[in-house]
């Protein structure tokens, strides 16, 4: 089940609203947990049992590293927890890929390779893994004492806005709201909840579908059974319409899926960390990534760039090795496949670049040549994302420089063009402060007048009635980050 799916949205969410609001405060969790088991075990029967099991593995685990006065033990009790989550993990989403690749090398060398039946890979497992290793970690650390109660440990891990494509949210952001949060329970927090829910879903189904229909059409969709990819069937026009249309395509479609998660949160008492802040504005590769899933690159900075000795080497290869390292993991956490490793190292390689010369350089060249420039190193690096197979991805990139002759046509009404303005415009607006400040006015809600109350509750019912009717009247619903 994902949230811009009609039985999301006129039957399980309107019926959960229903009885939340009705019952006893003391019952919520309870319902919230319930909900979120089988909003889980909707989409992925099977695996819920996977998710259950280890995550009462590891409250225990957490529990005994904390009651121990041993330094060994609760080293011991650290390493099994983390080991049972990342061979989980591993097991998954990984073993396919390190399989396929052993046997190549096999074969190479004249053996047989590995016979292996490709295992199916759980929904959410990239996040809720890095939840609970965040939750052992914080305790190992001091961060916080463990939670007391099962149930509402097991809440934090499955709670279903975050669940399936977070954000990652660390235990200590959410502790005391899942222990008391009758402060934020309140109409206009709700109402400020469903704005937000609206906005995302807008984003998600009215622009990154809209788009992804075209792009699809040109890169190919096997799922979709349309054309595969094929390099000489697309011309010049073609591919950048493919690679501009693609990056925002994931953009609106993952922010708007994170806006979907922070306000059914709010709709629920809870404040859950922002995702995403303007990133196609960066004025750098840096910048980018303190603004494009901003959990996941605070998840690497705390748990991955820090303890590698981060800025504080004194030696600068170190800290090109450990960023360097980080994008590697961080391209392969998105995916089993070559061209995640190989877009992470994109993005690593031009992250050292802005430290050894690049910002100095662009210091110079003003803003808008500055985000100019991130944007096109951001949308090459979104066609080895999109390209599971290098060659391909190689043969698109070539094709973008190099005219060919284009096979397939493309129906060009006003829709794809009329839809990437609305795009461009949203996802620059906030490079002028007014449009900042707009943006910042209708997430918060908390300083809007009546009368822009009144106006943005309205908007938002549109969006959601436009949001329905496009669901209901196509088949074509994908979401992006659904598969990491």
């Amino acid at each position: 089940m994902v949230f811009s799916s009609a039985i999301f949205l006129v039957r399980f969410l309107p019926v959960l609203l229903l009885i939340y609001f009705l019952i006893d405060k003391k019952y919520k969790n309870a319902l919230l947990l319930v909900a979120s088991i089988v909003f889980y075990g909707w989409g992925a029967p099977k695996f819920i049992f996977v998710i259950l099991g280890t995550t009462l593995l590891d409250f225990f685990l957490v529990r005994f590293m904390h009651q121990s006065n041993s330094a060994r033990n609760r080293t011991l009790l650290l390493i099994a927890s983390i080991s049972v989550n990342l061979g989980l993990l591993f097991y998954f989403k990984y073993s396919n890929f390190f399989i396929e690749n052993f046997n190549v090398l096999l074969e190479a060398l004249g053996v047989e390779g590995i016979a292996w039946t490709k295992l199916i890979l759980p929904i959410g497992i990239s996040f809720y893994t890095f939840e609970t290793m965040t939750y052992v970690v914080d305790v190992y650390r001091g961060v916080h004492a463990p939670q007391k109660s099962f149930f509402n440990y097991l809440l934090y891990i499955l709670f279903f806005p975050k669940l399936i494509a977070g954000p990652i949210v660390r235990y200590h952001e959410i502790a005391d709201q899942l222990e008391n949060r009758e402060a934020r329970e309140n109409n206009h927090e709700r109402l400020m909840g469903l704005v937000r829910f609206c906005i995302g879903l807008g984003k998600k189904v009215l622009i990154a579908n809209v788009i992804g229909q075209y792009v699809d059409t040109i890169y190919g969709n096997e799922a979709l059974k349309m054309v595969g990819f094929d390099p000489n069937k697309i011309g010049l026009g073609e591919a950048w319409i493919a690679a501009i249309g693609y990056t925002f395509q994931i953009y609106f479609d993952f922010s708007g899926y994170s806006d979907m998660a922070l306000g059914l949160g709010r709709m629920f008492g809870f404040k859950l960390p922002e995702n995403f802040n303007n990133p196609y504005i960066a004025e750098s590769i840096t910048d980018f990534w303190r603004r494009w899933h901003i959990t996941l690159g605070a998840w690497m900075k705390n748990y991955l760039y820090i303890p590698l000795g981060g800025n504080k080497t004194p030696e600068a290869w170190k800290i090109y090795r450990n960023l360097w390292l980080v994008f590697l993991l961080s391209g392969l956490w998105h995916g089993a496949s070559w061209n995640f490793v190989l877009w992470g190292a994109w993005h690593g390689f031009w992250l050292v670049a802005e430290r050894v010369f690049l910002l100095r350089f662009t210091a110079k060249i003003g803003r808008l040549t500055r985000i100019g420039f991130t944007f096109m190193i951001v949308l090459f690096g979104w066609v080895l994302f999109r390209h599971e197979n290098l060659d391909d991805a190689f043969a698109f990139l070539k094709r973008m420089f190099i005219p060919g002759t284009a096979e397939i046509q493309l129906d060009y009404n006003l829709r794809l063009p009329v839809t990437l303005v609305i795009a461009f415009v949203f996802s620059w607006w906030a490079f002028f402060r007014k449009g900042q400040h707009i943006q910042d006015l209708v997430y918060s809600g908390n300083k809007l007048s009546y009368w822009g109350l009144s106006l943005t509750s309205l908007a938002a019912v549109l969006l959601f009635l436009l949001s329905v009717g496009a669901i209901t009247s196509s088949t074509f619903n994908p979401f992006i980050y659904f598969r990491f």
